[in-house]
């Protein structure tokens, strides 16, 4: 496997490169994209389902974003180790009725040493709101820009 920069061991700087990398790739809303930044055997727990393997994440990711329309995300760091980051989120959609939802999460990963991550722990829970109360601004057809606030900066 090819390494995936950042690669362990994290320090801040790194760790936050990690994670906004994640960001952006989970906000371009594709699986396959997505799916390379885990291991081909990834072991994930998202909510209460459990799954292993590239072939499955991407199509748990499929499956997502056809429920979960117009997906904006937004991940902070909380706290990393050698090999590890904990991060918290929050991403707003909406369904195919038109209900907007704010999801509220952590997750905690483990990277193997080229960078690419084997585990990943999510739990998640979802604030029904209104189109009005959206805060996740940007085009969809972009990462989030630099300039926009973060999570502490938004209140959330």
């Amino acid at each position: 496997m090819l390494p995936l920069p950042p690669t362990p061991p994290f320090n801040l700087e790194t760790a936050i490169q990690k994670i906004r990398m994640a960001e952006d790739n989970w906000n371009s809303c594709d699986p396959q994209r997505v799916s390379l930044a885990y291991t081909p055997d990834s072991w994930w727990r998202n909510r209460s389902d459990i799954f292993q393997g590239r072939e499955a994440i991407v199509e748990f990711l499929k499956q997502k974003w056809m429920r979960e329309l117009d997906y904006r995300l937004i991940k902070e760091l909380w706290a990393f180790g050698t090999d590890r980051i904990a991060v918290r989120f929050a991403y707003e959609w909406h369904d195919q009725d038109g209900n907007w939802f704010r999801s509220y999460g952590n997750e905690n990963w483990e990277f193997n040493e080229t960078g690419l991550m084997r585990y990943r722990h999510a739990s998640i829970n979802d604030l029904v709101i209104k189109e009005s109360d959206r805060k996740f601004d940007w085009s969809r057809t972009e990462p989030r820009p630099l300039e926009h606030p973060g999570l502490s900066d938004l209140g959330l």
